[in-house]
C-alpha cells in the first residue's frame, strides 16, 4: 500500500470516528458511506434509515432495491466502491419526526463531502438523490420543485443527474408522474452503463 492509500485509509476511518453531532442523533454515531480512490459513479442520497444503520451497509433497504432496478445494475457492482461511490448528505440516521425520517444532519456535508472529492478524481457521474442532495449541489440552479428538477435532468449533465427518492413512500409520485420511468430512467442507465462500459 503506498502512502497516499495509507493517508486515504486513515482519512476514511476519521470519518468512520466521527462524533460531531452525536448528541443529536437517538441511535447514536454510526456514519454509512463507501468510497475509493477509484470510484466513477458517485450517489449522493439524504442519510441511512434504521436498517442500514443496523448493517452498516447503504442503501441495503427497499429504497436500495428500487435504486438498483432503475440503474439495471447487480449487487455486486453496486457495491464495489472501485466502481460506486455512495456519499449521502447525512451520514448518520438523523431519527424520526412526523412523516418520516428526520432531514440529514446539516453538519456532515459541509464537514467532509469536499474533502472526499478531492480524493475521487474520477467521478464522472454524481446522482442527486432528492431535495437535500440537489439544493446542495444545484443552488440556485434547480427548480421550483423537484419534480421539475428532475423531469429537467438534461439541464445538468454531463455532471450531474438529479433523481427522485427511489423509496417506495413516493409510490403515488411515481403514478402521478409517469414520464420518470418511461423517459428519465432509461436515459439514467445509457449514462451510467456508457460510463462502466
Amino acid at each position: 500500500m503506498t502512502s497516499e492509500q495509507d493517508e486515504f485509509e486513515n482519512y476514511l476511518q476519521q470519518i468512520k470516528g466521527c462524533k460531531t453531532c452525536e448528541g443529536h442523533l437517538p441511535l447514536g454515531a454510526n456514519p454509512v458511506f463507501s468510497v475509493h480512490q477509484k470510484s466513477k459513479i458517485l450517489i449522493i442520497g439524504q442519510a441511512p434509515g434504521t436498517r442500514v444503520h443496523a448493517t452498516g451497509i447503504p442503501w441495503n433497504d427497499p429504497s436500495g432495491d428500487n435504486l438498483r432496478k432503475w440503474l439495471a445494475m447487480e449487487k455486486e457492482i453496486f457495491y464495489d466502491p472501485e466502481i460506486v461511490g455512495i456519499m449521502p448528505m447525512g451520514f448518520c440516521y438523523p431519527g424520526r419526526g412526523k412523516g418520516g425520517d428526520l432531514p440529514p444532519r446539516p453538519e456532515c456535508a459541509p464537514q467532509w463531502h469536499a474533502s472526499l472529492l478531492d480524493w475521487m478524481p474520477n467521478i464522472q457521474l454524481t446522482l442527486l438523490i432528492g431535495a437535500y442532495a440537489q439544493k446542495y449541489y444545484l443552488g440556485e440552479s434547480r427548480k421550483k420543485t423537484l419534480t421539475e428538477t428532475v423531469k429537467s435532468f438534461e439541464a445538468y449533465g454531463p455532471d450531474f443527474f438529479p433523481l427522485v427518492h427511489p423509496s417506495p413512500r413516493n409510490r403515488r409520485w411515481m403514478q402521478n408522474n409517469p414520464w420518470f420511468e418511461s423517459e428519465v430512467v432509461p436515459q439514467l442507465r445509457d449514462r451510467v452503463w456508457q460510463i462502466l462500459g
